[in-house]
């Protein structure tokens, strides 16, 4: 994320992160150089963040992103929050959304990453389409001839704008409501493993732990029946299986992950071509991505 965000030109980033470098940080991303252990994680990355684009002002910031006051993130044209809590991402996305800041959350799980975005609730943007050619009025060639046709070789901008919901609004969908039940097949698992999964966060202060692995293990599978029965669904919705495969952090799927968020971003921040509208999952047993939309049609 940080690499492409830089690479892509952005006037400034500001790297705020309180937590040391540890081995798992090392292998999860390049810019913390493997001799940085015990340092500052936002620190250790800033000099190889820099040297990517000297033009980008780069800033690492050590602090506690629960302790930054309001003031912080009203800076900045987008927030972008990764391994947080729910609640401080619930907070700082309806901070930003009443003064038209951007944000972007993401992480990731073992296999497993996702990422949500808000825009606002009207986010403007153009999109390049390809020309559509109308024959001259007076033209005799047959009734083919007067259609419009597509020039491959012209695109024009056309200009388009969407809506967002809050990412509280997304996570407390009344799956009792008809239109939720409607839209219960086409909604991805991984929707409600993230439920599972912030829940862990928020009950024990951090992510899943391999050194801990038979606990947690055990914690998982009663944390997805206590969301599962809270959300008024059934626990087989979200079966054993992913128990194996959320712990740690894989660097093949935090770059696929980086890589889309970092994208969004960047079409966000220019306003160019559609966004994602409003959540992105990836599970690297599929190899694949999913988008899904909660929120105001």
């Amino acid at each position: 994320l940080k690499r492409n965000l830089i690479l892509a030109g952005v006037k400034g980033l500001t790297l705020l992160d309180h937590e040391q470098v540890s081995e798992d940080s090392c292998r999860a991303q390049f810019l913390v150089p493997v001799t940085a252990q015990g340092q500052n994680r936002a620190q250790a990355s800033l000099e190889r963040a820099q040297n990517l684009n000297p033009m980008v002002e780069v800033h690492a910031d050590p602090g506690r992103i629960e302790d930054k006051p309001d003031d912080f993130f009203l800076q900045f044209d987008a927030v972008c929050l990764t391994g947080c809590s729910r609640d401080l991402m619930v907070r700082v996305d309806q901070l930003c959304s009443k003064h038209n800041i951007k944000v972007f959350c993401g992480d990731v799980h073992g296999y497993y990453g996702y990422m949500f975005c808000n825009l606002g609730p009207e986010h403007n943007y153009v999109e390049e389409k390809p020309k559509v050619v109308k024959p001259p009025a007076d033209s005799n060639d047959g009734p083919e001839a007067k259609k419009a046709k597509i020039d491959p070789n012209e695109t024009t901008m056309v200009k388009k704008t969407t809506s967002f919901c809050t990412l509280k609004e997304a996570l407390e969908v009344d799956w009792t409501s008809e239109k939720a039940k409607a839209g219960l097949k086409r909604t991805p698992v991984d929707y409600f493993l993230l439920h599972v999964l912030l829940k862990f966060h928020t009950d024990k202060g951090r992510d899943p732990d391999p050194k801990s692995f038979p606990e947690d293990s055990q914690l998982l599978r009663q944390i997805r029946d206590d969301v599962l029965e809270a959300l008024a669904l059934s626990a087989d919705l979200l079966n054993d299986d992913f128990i194996s495969y959320c712990f740690s952090e894989m660097s093949p799927v935090c770059a696929v992950v980086g890589g889309v968020l970092g994208q969004e971003v960047v079409k966000a921040l220019s306003q160019r071509d559609p966004p994602h509208r409003n959540f992105f999952f990836f599970d690297a047993r599929k190899g694949n991505g999913v988008v899904d939309y909660f929120g105001p049609n």
